[in-house]
């Protein structure tokens, strides 16, 4: 038989005082002496009473959550993402809705119904189309807390996040500096209209010489360890005499490399490697992958700031913000030797 659950007026019956007092007292209320409250907290603890959290929540019109929507729970940065999201904002109250979209717009759109109607008071959203927003926009026009942790510095709607065009240039611009003329690039997202990374790619290309071949850029369908081996495998086949792959994420790049081990292709003599998001396995490889880096501590605390400030704010949300992080590129084993070969 379940246990009944210990109510209001079962603490005031145990301790003597009128129900108003005992709520007053569970709720901090400096109305009601330090003793009174000390007895009834106390008599609180022994009955196991659990206050109604979603009553007090229409009480407050809050519920201190925040909704979190990556798109691949595979991914490992985003699982790290999702953690430090999880502990910064239990650090300041707040529990986290958790969902994934699998890269799937609808299911994104219909997490986000999900989470209104569970009155989250807030959400952080990995979009998994940078260009299509609408769904998104419409819900800042509604007046609701939302940030983006990959911005669009024209959507019109609050973002922090890396700056992936800047690091793609900067990881571009080495490979050409080390003397690559060369590059290809595999990138999953440009096929979903996500292109911030190709667009960096290209700009190192034509602001530094080398002309770009569109051969070179491969859509591995995924970004999974598995698809940067047979991504490379494909490039390998074309017999384009590429001397240097940067991929869209390390997964990917760790696929590469363990192409090149078990080919019997050199890193970086033969076939130099950077890849994107600096997650432990690249730097702990058997060869280190340079790769750039993705700041999760910053950006997510940047992120929960931003969003907790639109949920404190009375009246209309201001003009959207959008802040980009500079990323940083570290040069490790799997890039930093100049290459002398004969595509050079």
């Amino acid at each position: 038989m379940a246990k009944s659950v210990a109510r209001l007026k079962d603490i005031a019956a145990q301790t003597g005082f009128s129900v108003n007092t005992v709520s007053l007292a569970l709720r901090g209320s400096s109305r009601i002496p330090d003793e009174t409250r000390l007895l009834i907290l106390q008599m609180a603890e022994r009955l196991n009473y659990l206050p109604n959290q979603v009553a007090q929540s229409l009480v407050r019109r809050e519920t201190r959550s925040v909704g979190l929507i990556i798109t691949d729970l595979k991914n490992p940065v985003l699982t790290a993402v999702a953690q430090a999201v999880e502990l910064e904002l239990s650090k300041r109250g707040y529990s986290t809705l958790f969902a994934t979209s699998n890269n799937t717009l609808a299911l994104e759109e219909r997490m986000i119904e999900t989470f209104r109607a569970r009155r989250a008071d807030g959400m952080l959203i990995f979009p998994c189309s940078h260009r299509q927003l609408d769904h998104i926009r419409a819900l800042r026009k509604r007046n609701y807390p939302v940030v983006l942790l990959v911005g669009d510095p024209d959507a019109g709607i609050d973002a922090v996040c890396m700056d992936e065009r800047a690091g793609a240039y900067k990881a571009t611009a080495h490979l050409i500096n080390n003397g690559h003329k060369r590059i290809a690039l595999i990138d999953g997202a440009a096929a979903r209209g996500n292109t911030e990374k190709q667009e960096g790619y290209l700009r190192a290309h034509q602001q530094l010489g080398p002309t770009s071949d569109p051969r070179l850029m491969v859509d591995p369908r995924d970004g999974s360890v598995a698809s940067g081996y047979w991504a490379t495998d494909d490039l390998m086949r074309r017999n384009l005499g590429f001397s240097a792959v940067l991929t869209s994420n390390d997964s990917l790049a760790l696929g590469a490399l363990r192409y090149c081990v078990k080919h019997g292709l050199r890193v970086p003599e033969d076939v130099a490697i950077v890849g994107f998001d600096n997650i432990e396995f690249a730097e702990y490889a058997a060869t280190p992958v340079s790769s750039v880096n993705y700041d999760v501590e910053r950006v997510t605390r940047m992120a929960i700031e931003r969003v907790l400030e639109l949920i404190g704010l009375a009246g209309e949300l201001p003009e959207a913000q959008v802040i980009q992080v500079e990323p940083e590129l570290l040069v490790r084993e799997s890039s930093n030797r100049r290459y002398e070969g004969a595509n050079g």
